[in-house]
């Protein structure tokens, strides 16, 4: 008998409220704070972190902020009154640790979204924010437990607490869907 969508569903539902749940209130408003005190806000990741990065800064972009993707053709050149948020579960993507360390040394704040604030990122970066998920690593123990593979829940929770920190971004900033609204692609 081949198990229902529906009972997966509800179990990457159930995950996902624990996972999100246990991320540390303190930490996110940190991390608000940095962004909304920045000049530009530069986000990257690798893979699917990365996809979750991405839509990151398209909706601070909506919001009217500064927000570029690392990478990109048009991003600018970072500075010392900007921040480059990394998106790792591991936090030790070598790509992204190279991305740190030459942040840090023009001045620049860095902020970690990852399962691992002990990692090699993590102790480059000026704030971390922890979602407790389970590692991709074959063998890797977080204590937290997942039916999905690899990475998954890690990236859903990182989509879903990006979402979270833009409604309260949008709030403190009184903006409403309607108005960033005007801010969205209309070449399409």
């Amino acid at each position: 008998m081949t198990t229902q969508t529906s009972t997966f569903l509800n179990e990457i539902l159930k995950e996902l409220n624990t996972a999100t749940e246990l991320i540390t209130e303190t930490e996110a408003q940190d991390l608000m704070n940095s962004i909304l005190e920045s000049k530009k806000i530069f986000v990257a990741g690798a893979g699917r972190s990365g996809l979750m990065a991405r839509s990151f800064a398209m909706r601070m972009m909506h919001m009217g902020l500064d927000a570029y993707v690392v990478g990109e053709v048009a991003t600018p050149g970072i500075d010392e009154n900007d921040i480059l948020v990394l998106s790792s579960g591991s936090g030790g993507t070598k790509t992204l640790i190279s991305m740190a360390e030459k942040a840090k040394s023009i001045g620049a704040k860095v902020a970690l979204v990852t399962i691992s604030p002990e990692s090699p990122i993590g102790e480059l970066s000026d704030l971390t924010v922890k979602i407790p998920a389970k590692p991709k690593e074959a063998g890797a123990d977080s204590g937290h437990k997942s039916i999905q593979p690899m990475g998954s829940l890690f990236e859903q929770s990182l989509l879903l607490f990006y979402d979270a920190l833009v409604l309260r971004m949008m709030d403190k900033k009184e903006q409403d869907g309607e108005t960033m609204f005007g801010k969205h692609a209309n070449l399409e």
